[in-house]
């Protein structure tokens, strides 16, 4: 009796308080249909996952041909001439050192000192002959072997890249218009193609630019009175160190000879072409505060902008054309010599396989602008470029061009891409900040590191910032003697010790 009476309230409890029992079964039936399909979706979804997409950089196309059982030169100095296209070969050497993690010899600032000959000093973190490893010497300088051996390894490969000099003072005229006071003068470069020593004064600063270039980067007299036995002699001197000297009129040859020189893999040496200059002239663009604008600003154009913005004239007649080979005489004897030593080289690597080789990198190079830069690669004013941080440093009366990324890149490919497009300034800060992570800001009393354990370089002194006007002043209880670098900057000597700590330009 006790039992039914229980009974009969447990049913009254379940159908008049919780509901009927058909209701719970049904939820109990919902519940183990969906738990069913929860658990066979997990398992389909698990079946049909398909790996990521594999990097363009990482397939089979990225070596190339192969290179047998070489194994890849890391020991490598670059004399990175001007005008040259040598900016985009600078890419290709930043690339491939940072994926690999390679010690660059950096410049305190943008360039090793340059225009004056190179000292080994102006390598940053540099502390004396094999104190520590450099892989990589790129940036411009003018060359002075014995230096650049303290800094670089015994094995180290060497090699250059030559221009038509015709070419080349077309760009230098229009590059440097406002800083060499030979080409300022000159209405256009037909008027000092006839007659240059008119404009031309040796004694001036950034005249150089002006004649024999390439020699003058070579690190030989630019202003030596021509005579064959001289440019055999100069000739012979950059042979004896240089094992390969490229030329830019074929710079697609000239990377197949370089690949197979370094024993690197294809993408190493395809390039899209940077610090191209746009044929129709524009603006200074953002020359000043750059070593170019302060010597504009020194040769009397305030600000580093010229007042007036007329195009300069490059255009040339046949005559100013043979002219301007007279008066860079030796800059042409460089040019016919090692181009006749090039398609030497071409020939001993074979005609047939060079045209296979280019038409590999030329299909390559189309197939990662295609992936890496929007409209197919065309380059592109820098204004128009929507990332800040790679849009080109401007100077002179011509615009240089920059790329764009694609949106919608996977992480390792738009890395890879950025570097490609990444305009030579703001990768080298890149590659200094890798190699020199900045000191944390100094506690009031605490002493500069840099100044207490400086052990090479120069002390660069910013006197538009500090306001001082030159002398001897006393740092840390030491006396600093003042001397003074080709731009006006002022380089300090700490007790034979020299440290240079140079102003990083503010480039836009």
């Amino acid at each position: 009796m006790f039992f039914k009476r229980r009974a009969r309230m447990l049913r009254w409890l379940v159908c008049g308080r919780l509901g009927p029992v058909w209701m719970w079964k049904a939820l109990l039936l919902f519940v183990a249909i969906a738990f069913a399909g929860q658990l066979l979706g997990v398992i389909f979804n698990k079946s049909s996952v398909q790996p990521p997409a594999r990097s363009i950089f990482s397939s089979s196309d990225a070596q190339g041909p192969s290179l047998g059982s070489c194994q890849p030169h890391t020991h490598i100095m670059f004399l990175k001439t001007h005008k040259t296209a040598s900016s985009t070969v600078l890419n290709m050497l930043y690339r491939f050192g940072e994926e690999r993690s390679l010690h660059f010899a950096l410049p305190l600032g943008y360039q090793l000192g340059y225009p004056l000959p190179f000292n080994a000093h102006r390598v940053k973190g540099y502390r004396g002959p094999r104190a520590m490893e450099f892989h990589i010497m790129a940036n411009h300088m003018r060359f002075n072997k014995p230096e650049v051996e303290k800094v670089m390894p015994a094995d180290t490969f060497y090699f250059s890249i030559i221009r038509d000099p015709v070419s080349l003072a077309e760009s230098s005229f229009a590059y440097y218009k406002e800083v060499a006071p030979a080409f300022r003068k000159a209405k256009g470069l037909g008027d000092f193609a006839d007659e240059p020593k008119k404009y031309y004064d040796p004694r001036l600063r950034n005249n150089h630019y002006a004649r024999n270039l390439l020699w003058f980067d070579f690190g030989m007299d630019h202003n030596a009175n021509f005579s064959v036995a001289l440019a055999q002699r100069g000739e012979a001197a950059v042979r004896r160190t240089f094992k390969l000297v490229l030329v830019s009129e074929y710079f697609d040859q000239s990377m197949i000879l370089l690949r197979h020189a370094l024993c690197w893999p294809l993408d190493a040496v395809v390039s899209f072409s940077l610090n191209a200059r746009q044929q129709k002239p524009g603006g200074l663009g953002g020359m000043s505060g750059s070593w170019v604008g302060k010597a504009a600003a020194a040769a009397g154009v305030r600000g580093g902008r010229s007042p007036a913005k007329t195009p300069p004239n490059l255009s040339l007649t046949e005559e100013q054309r043979e002219k301007l080979r007279q008066w860079n005489a030796l800059d042409w004897h460089l040019y016919k010599a090692f181009n006749r030593t090039f398609w030497e080289e071409v020939d001993r690597f074979g005609r047939a396989q060079m045209e296979q080789e280019v038409t590999l990198l030329r299909m390559r190079r189309e197939d990662l602008a295609r992936v890496c830069l929007r409209d197919g690669g065309k380059p592109v004013e820098a204004h128009r470029i929507r990332d800040k941080t790679i849009r080109p440093f401007q100077s002179g009366f011509v615009k240089i061009l920059g790329y764009e990324l694609q949106p919608g890149l996977d992480n390792r490919t738009r890395t890879a891409c950025l570097r490609m497009i990444r305009p030579e300034i703001q990768y080298k800060d890149v590659l200094d900040t890798k190699q020199f992570p900045r000191a944390p800001a100094l506690q009031p009393g605490q002493q500069n590191p840099l100044m207490a354990a400086a052990g090479g370089g120069f002390l660069r002194v910013d006197l538009s910032r500090t306001g001082e006007k030159g002398g001897v002043r006393e740092t840390g209880g030491r006396t600093l003697e003042e001397e003074r670098d080709w731009d006006g900057g002022r380089l300090m000597r700490s007790n034979q010790t020299l440290i240079q700590a140079q102003e990083k330009l503010q480039l836009r």
